[in-house]
């Protein structure tokens, strides 16, 4: 397992780019290969969680390489005693549109949410798209009825900016911020 795109750190976690084998293994259901493509035992929860994304990105991804690094990743715990667990998944939509923005997508695994895993990994690559790439404007379309993260929205300084209906996800309102915070 060798990869070019190193990790984003965060308190907890390790955010682990999804390779082009992974994510076609994550899209077989084949959660062998894809716990070695990645370096962490994957629950076949993230297969079912992912498979619209998957389908979009695995085409985007097949048609243009370079645009990996803003993609999905998967945001590994370690245990005490060394075991790797995938534990949820978090990226951006694509490279920075046009007026420079990313929009932000993530989830965490039932069993490991309430933890502090989502906000500290979208402060983490929020601070990287910041620190490595400039970028200071983020997106968030989030379901009207999903608490926890119109929570985190607020606590990063989101505000709303619209409304939009989704073909999957139904409604969702559109927030955006500043990063880092206070600019």
């Amino acid at each position: 397992m060798t990869d070019d795109i190193p990790n984003i750190s965060t308190p907890h976690l390790e955010l682990v780019s999804m390779s082009l084998p992974f994510m076609e293994a994550l899209a077989a259901h084949d959660m062998a290969k894809a716990s070695r493509e990645i370096g962490a035992a994957v629950p076949e929860w993230m297969a079912d969680e992912l498979e619209n994304f998957l389908k979009y990105r695995l085409g985007q991804l097949r048609l243009d390489p370079t645009i990996r690094p803003w993609l999905g990743r998967v945001m590994v715990l370690t245990d005490d005693d060394g075991t790797r667990r995938a534990v949820g998944s978090i990226g951006f939509h694509g490279p920075p549109d046009a007026q420079g923005r990313l929009e932000v997508g993530y989830s965490v695994d039932p069993p490991f949410r309430r933890r502090g895993y989502a906000s500290e990994s979208v402060k983490a690559l929020f601070d990287w798209a910041y620190r490595e790439h400039g970028i200071t404007r983020f997106v968030a379309s989030i379901s009207p009825d999903n608490a926890a993260s119109l929570n985190l929205t607020a606590a990063y300084g989101f505000h709303k900016v619209g409304e939009q209906m989704d073909e999957i996800d139904g409604l969702e309102y559109v927030f955006e911020t500043d990063w880092p915070q206070g600019l």
